[in-house]
């Protein structure tokens, strides 16, 4: 009896409802990434970057990516963001990334990633930040200075991942 449900089972020319919604929301976050990429690539040709220890292509699927000007502007943000955040990336554009604090995020850690910008230099940190209902939620923020190929900084940049 076994037997023949699994060869019903396998014969099978169609799909259930089900798979073809899994399916699609595969092929629109496939496709959210490939525009993040183009967007970033984009970016990195207007100015030049010397991007070549970003890892971007790898990280832009798996991550959220905040990319700012030097006043700390977001200019970019990956289409991750909203999963992360409940904010869309015409939301955040042209704001600081302080828009994620709160009255529970650790002044220490702030104080410390504010001090790594003020140097120029890359930093690990985590932190507990509010989504966009006020919830909280925890990341590892990796951040870097990003310079042009003639050595000046022009950008700074964030990979962002929630943990648990």
């Amino acid at each position: 009896m076994k037997a023949n449900k699994f060869e019903e089972v396998s014969n099978r020319h169609s799909l259930p409802i089900m798979a073809w919604e899994f399916h699609c929301e595969y092929l629109k976050e496939l496709k959210a990434g490939l525009t993040d990429l183009k967007k970033m690539k984009k970016i990195s040709e207007q100015f030049a970057w010397n991007d070549v220890n970003l890892d971007i292509k790898d990280r832009i699927q798996d991550e959220v990516v905040l990319v700012t000007d030097l006043d700390l502007k977001i200019i970019f943000a990956s289409n991750k963001i909203k999963r992360m955040t409940g904010y869309k990336e015409e939301e955040v554009l042209g704001k600081t990334p302080r828009m994620f604090q709160g009255p529970t995020s650790c002044k220490t850690v702030i104080e410390e990633m504010r001090e790594a910008i003020k140097l120029q230099i890359p930093f690990e940190k985590t932190i507990q930040n509010y989504r966009k209902d006020g919830r909280i939620y925890k990341c590892i923020i990796n951040a870097s200075p990003v310079f042009n190929l003639k050595g000046k900084i022009t950008h700074f940049i964030a990979f962002e991942k929630e943990v648990a």
